[in-house]
């Protein structure tokens, strides 16, 4: 089946305009599920208000980092992890952070994986 192509170009588009900023997530959500099932591992003995605010100070430090680092993202590795780090509705800067950087990563082992196999093919 082949999509028209005015609808490809609007959906090109709209992927690179989700993309353009860093998204603002609602983390209490997380934070609070994450403290009600005990905290964090390596936090142990703490309260649910204390774990949820260290969970806030977690994904806040996270969210510094996404700003500093964005635009060093692919557009589309910046659409595809917003989408898998909002998934299930409980979004999370830690995770989208770590998305971005595996696909970052990934492309530059492949890069070099390239350049290793055909050298000045680059």
């Amino acid at each position: 089946m082949f999509l028209p192509i005015a609808t490809l170009a609007l959906a090109t588009q709209l992927t690179f305009t989700v993309a353009d900023n860093v998204p603002h997530f609602n983390v209490e959500p997380l934070c609070r599920g994450i403290a009600q099932q005990g905290g964090l591992d390596l936090e142990p003995n703490k309260t649910v208000w204390q774990s949820i605010k260290s969970c806030v100070t977690g994904e806040t430090a996270s969210r510094k980092r996404l700003v500093r680092e964005w635009s060093t993202f692919m557009a589309a590795d910046k659409a595809d992890c917003i989408g898998e780090s909002s998934a299930g509705g409980v979004p999370s800067y830690t995770d989208l952070l770590t998305c971005l950087q595996m696909a970052r990563d990934t492309e530059k082992l492949s890069r070099q994986e390239r350049a290793t196999e055909w050298p000045g093919a680059l």
